[in-house]
């Protein structure tokens, strides 16, 4: 390549699949190009966000705590069922997750982001924002680097890790993936809502580096499949909605409408009243899991994170950026090992596959394949919330005259809303299965 850029690999995206790719091989001594089209890493990225698993930060990064932009630490989780005036809640706790190693931790994606790339650039990578890649360089059917927006805009590499995002044009370019189904895709809307460190602490019962994270499923996205979350941040609360693409165009629905409504919840608004919004976002998501993982390697190409649909949206499983680190990780291993065997075919690069079930990865996915497909359906988006939170309604009111079992008032419930007890049973299977049970 005389005369030519050459790096040993351009990563696409620094994100955290990106970024961490970037760091291990930057380790291994690989001349790394990291390339970003934002002004910095994480001003383009959206997400929650937490970060659950930190058992694999600790093990990419010793110590990360100590510099590493962290919100809160999670202690607390509770997935509620909504209706239109009432929530129900599942609710758990442990001080132990105030204390290594923490189950999870918040984090704001543009603080976040900045801090891995760093850690990337202080191992040896070179560091490009504010480039936009137009497409691939190949050659004799292998990809050999990427075409750019700057001057002399050619990078050539032995190996291109397309950590692009869910909207990855290197995948399809390559002809890895087509375009993911609308009933695969959802659209997320987030609000950063500033709030006093100690009122904020007051309202959620939390202390010191204590943290909440909150999902909701219910009436909160009216009659669009869907979802909400609040988690708490050191001095602001992140709000927002997931919603199916496919379900927000039928029901022709406006996204911030629906989150105005969530933010309006009697349920809701006292924990955010006196907030002021600091940040409004919206991003795609891939939530169709497994089956909408694309083959995830070409000669020359690796694809990671949300380019592959690495996104698990499983119910009480709500995570994308440990799995994007994961692959990652996974994917530079790859090229380390490729480059030792001066091998990068697609035979080459197949050990990708394998560094990913070593990490359990393509396992989840796998084994939670039917959960997205469960979760959309309307029984479980609407009817069931509705159904527990009536039911908790009767239950805990304390009216005169003689105490009603509870087995007839939800015989009751379900006589309102037409489920039968055969069909609450296959449910309750069904669900068990696509979550693992």
């Amino acid at each position: 390549m005389k005369g030519k850029e050459h790096f040993d690999a351009v990563v696409v995206g620094a994100g955290p699949a990106g970024s961490t790719a970037a760091l291990v091989m930057a380790r291994a001594g690989l001349r790394v190009a990291l390339l970003e089209r934002g002004e910095y890493p994480g001003a383009k990225n959206v997400s929650g966000a937490v970060l659950y698993g930190t058992s694999f930060l600790e093990r990419l990064l010793p110590g990360f705590r100590l510099s590493a932009p962290v919100e809160r630490y999670i202690t607390r989780r509770s997935i509620g069922f909504m209706s239109e005036s009432a929530l129900f809640s599942l609710d758990y706790k442990s001080s132990n997750a105030a204390v290594p190693p923490n189950n999870g931790f918040t984090l704001l994606r543009p603080q976040f982001d900045r801090w891995l790339a760093q850690r990337a650039v202080e191992a040896g990578a070179l560091l490009v924002p504010k480039t936009v890649v137009d497409g691939l360089i190949r050659e004799k059917g292998a990809v050999k680097g990427v075409r750019t927006r700057r001057e002399k805009g050619e990078l050539y590499a032995d190996v291109v890790v397309a950590a692009d995002g869910v909207n990855s044009f290197l995948a399809r370019e390559a002809g890895l993936r087509g375009d993911f189904s609308l009933r695969g895709m959802s659209l997320g809307i987030k609000e950063v809502i500033a709030l006093d460190r100690q009122l904020l602490e007051e309202r959620f019962q939390i202390n010191g580096n204590e943290g909440t994270a909150y999902e909701f499923l219910g009436s909160v996205t009216g009659n669009v499949c869907g979802g909400g979350f609040l988690y708490t941040n050191r001095e602001s609360l992140s709000i927002g909605i997931i919603v199916q693409l496919s379900s927000l165009l039928e029901e022709r629905a406006r996204p911030y409408e629906l989150l105005a409504g969530l933010k309006n919840h009697s349920s809701i608004l006292p924990l955010i009243r006196g907030g002021s919004v600091k940040e409004y976002s919206a991003h795609m998501i891939p939530e169709g899991g497994w089956k909408m993982f694309p083959k995830l390697y070409a000669p020359g190409l690796l694809v990671a994170g949300d380019a592959a649909g690495m996104v698990l949206a499983a119910g009480c499983y709500l995570q994308g950026i440990n799995y994007a680190m994961v692959a990652g990780e996974a994917a530079a291993r790859t090229v380390i090992a490729a480059a030792k065997d001066g091998d990068f075919s697609a035979p080459g690069l197949a050990r990708y596959e394998t560094f990913l079930r070593e990490q359990k990865l393509i396992q989840d996915f796998q084994r939670f394949q039917r959960a997205p497909e469960f979760f959309f359906k309307e029984r479980i988006q609407n009817v069931y919330p509705a159904m527990i939170c009536r039911l908790a309604e009767q239950v805990f009111h304390a009216a005169e005259g003689p105490k009603e079992r509870i087995r007839d008032l939800a015989a009751a419930g379900m006589r309102e809303t037409g489920v039968s007890w055969f069909q609450l049973l296959k449910d309750l299977i069904e669900g068990g299965r696509s979550i693992g049970w």
